[in-house]
């Protein structure tokens, strides 16, 4: 395989501010301790954190040809991640946020739909972007034009290819589920956050939405659970639950797409599942000590450290 990782879907251009607690008045203004800027997205952070940590990576997406776009390819370029993937879409906007971060790390945000949507892999193209060893899908559901069939075309070549798959979602309603089934065929990996599962199924119950993706197709689902860690739960029957860490949380921007990346790492080392749900948590709590999307994220061995020596939440 050419690459370790192929992070194709959604990339955005975040501007955050920090702390945030109220909007102002009329054109009043309050003032904030910390701007700063990042490449955000399930498949955007998802690259930068894996290359911190060691992985030779792809990205593939869509950007606008505005200046945001621009910035993204140089950002991404700038942690040695191969943009050649990456499609600048003239007429488009790069998606883009503006995120309000709050002293208790909650991060609402206003959000410009962009080029993910309007980004397509061709056949043609599919064997180039599917050459790695993990081929992670990081938006299903935000991807207009390779949601209805292309996303799964893809996997399904990743798969043939001897890759392993992994795949992350926007979701916000049962509709979105669809789009999600297609995929989960050629899915070895599926990480949703638990609110997005919530939505996609209409379940509570961890075990049941798990069921639900199994007989979808998917062999290992791993919800996100925020501040109560992460469930792994396998169709061979195997499950656990791995408690988050204990850390004074800066923003949680990216925490899940931080995740992605972890396990990535974990598969390329060949972890053992409970090690590797466990390095990803620690990928995520990394994420969440620095303001915008992988921020903490330094390196593999400082990742490791803090995995082994940071407590868990009780």
């Amino acid at each position: 395989m050419k690459y370790d990782y192929a992070s194709i879907g959604f990339y955005t251009f975040d501007c955050l501010g920090w702390p945030f607690d109220a909007v102002p008045d009329g054109g009043g203004t309050f003032f904030l301790d910390e701007l700063t800027l990042a490449v955000s997205g399930a498949a955007g952070t998802a690259a930068i954190a894996a290359a911190k940590m060691g992985l030779s990576c792809l990205a593939v997406g869509g950007v606008g040809d505005d200046l945001m776009g621009h910035w993204v390819l140089e950002r991404l370029g700038a942690f040695g991640v191969d943009i050649s993937g990456m499609q600048q879409i003239a007429g488009a906007r790069t998606s883009s946020s503006i995120v309000t971060t709050r002293r208790d790390g909650s991060r609402p945000a206003l959000h410009m739909k962009g080029a993910t949507g309007d980004f397509y892999v061709a056949d043609a193209a599919l064997g180039t972007v599917c050459e790695a060893r993990i081929v992670h899908l990081g938006g299903v559901g935000l991807m207009d034009k390779m949601d209805p069939a292309q996303n799964a075309r893809l996997l399904q070549r990743a798969k043939q290819a001897g890759a392993v798959t992994t795949v992350d979602v926007f979701a916000g309603s049962p509709e979105d589920l669809p789009a999600v089934a297609r995929v989960l065929p050629h899915t070895d990996y599926f990480m949703p956050s638990v609110e997005e599962a919530m939505a996609l199924t209409g379940r509570r119950d961890l075990s049941d939405m798990a069921s639900q993706f199994f007989d979808y197709g998917t062999r290992c689902c791993i919800f996100t659970l925020g501040a109560e860690g992460a469930s792994y739960h396998h169709a061979d029957g195997t499950s656990f639950r791995v408690p988050a860490f204990d850390i004074a949380v800066k923003c949680t921007c990216g925490c899940g797409d931080a995740f992605n990346a972890g396990m990535a790492v974990a598969l390329c080392r060949e972890m053992e599942p409970e090690v590797a749900v466990r390095f990803a948590q620690a990928t995520s709590a990394l994420n969440a000590t620095g303001l915008g999307s992988q921020a903490g994220v330094r390196s593999f061995d400082h990742t490791w450290e803090f995995m082994s020596t940071t407590p868990s939440r009780r």
